[in-house]
């Protein structure tokens, strides 16, 4: 006779809390669609335990000039449109990213230092030329990162862009433009549990809304330290579902950027043969670093190939049964 099994299922006290990117006109903003993440309250798509409310995000890095580190696979892949930001956001859109992080340079494409009306003009020319919500960060360097997003906060507002990224030493100048503006923050830690809790504690008691906050808790490459970016995202989800609020948060991870600048993704020559060929093993690397970390409970991912983009957009679709 068969034998009826019942699976068993966790029921977890607490809830990721849903953050909303972008503002339409009818949320004060110019984007054609807002896009809403979290909500879940069950670990990663099991649906059969719980809710999923809204599938992860698969967002496309751009910059505001051509990339001069960028491997000559990501180049080629973008060749047509990477010289301009507008035309790159829009390529972006085409090729199905749900949104755009425009990435800041230190430098401008004449090679003179970044400003905040180059910036600025940037900013605007990116969301007129697109209507898929918009996240912005800085070059990754906090006195020139308060001096470009500060004016950009307050150009876009409104639009609730997200302004990153936030950490300790620079996140009082960027949450107090946020909250003036109607945006959202990136909040980015190391890779550690209580540090990634402590910025969100320190971020919220300067008065934002846990609702404008994400948690960034940074990542390793496949092979290069993703197994401990893993735990770190596995333990915060984990303690969000257990009523932790301060861990509640969507987290946003950037495995473009992690991918694309290790060997294996960098180096087509003098590497063993065994390797293979090197514009696939690079696509590998990224779709293999970005799936591990949508399955421990990422929202948000920031991918660079757009054959990368395809395959995580698949692999979500089909995660989330459709």
């Amino acid at each position: 006779m068969p034998v009826t099994v019942e699976i068993p299922k966790d029921k977890y006290a607490g809830q990721v809390r849903q953050i909303t990117l972008g503002a339409t006109k009818e949320q004060g903003g110019t984007r054609s669609k807002s896009i809403t993440v979290g909500g879940e309250n069950t670990l990663p798509f099991l649906h059969f335990e719980g809710s999923v409310p809204n599938a992860p995000v698969v967002a496309i890095e751009i910059q505001d000039r051509k990339p001069s580190d960028w491997s000559s696979i990501l180049v080629e892949a973008w060749k047509d449109v990477i010289d301009d930001p507008v035309k790159w956001a829009q390529a972006a859109e085409a090729r199905g990213a749900d949104a755009i992080l425009l990435k800041l340079n230190a430098t401008m494409a004449d090679g003179k230092p970044n400003n905040a009306a180059n910036a600025v003009q940037v900013v605007k020319n990116v969301l007129g030329a697109t209507g898929l919500p918009l996240i912005v960060f800085g070059p990754g360097q906090a006195e020139l990162d308060n001096e470009l997003l500060v004016p950009i906060a307050e150009a876009t507002k409104g639009e609730r862009i997200v302004l990153g990224v936030c950490e300790d030493k620079n996140y009082r100048t960027i949450v107090a433009a946020a909250m003036a503006n109607e945006h959202t923050v990136n909040a980015r830690t190391a890779m550690d549990v209580n540090l990634a809790k402590q910025l969100n504690i320190l971020i919220h008691d300067m008065g934002l809304p846990l609702e404008r906050i994400l948690m960034d808790p940074t990542t390793g490459a496949l092979g290069y330290g993703i197994e401990y970016g893993y735990s770190v995202m596995e333990r915060l989800r984990l303690a969000a579902l257990q009523g932790d609020g301060m861990t509640q948060q969507p987290m946003l991870v950037t495995p473009g950027e992690e991918a694309w600048r290790v060997k294996e993704s960098k180096v087509g020559t003098d590497v063993p043969a065994m390797w293979g060929d090197w514009a696939e093993r690079a696509v590998h690397w990224e779709t293999v670093t970005a799936s591990a970390l949508v399955e421990s409970g990422a929202n948000i991912v920031v991918m660079r190939h757009p054959e990368s983009l395809k395959r995580i957009k698949g692999m979500v679709a089909k995660l989330m049964g459709k």
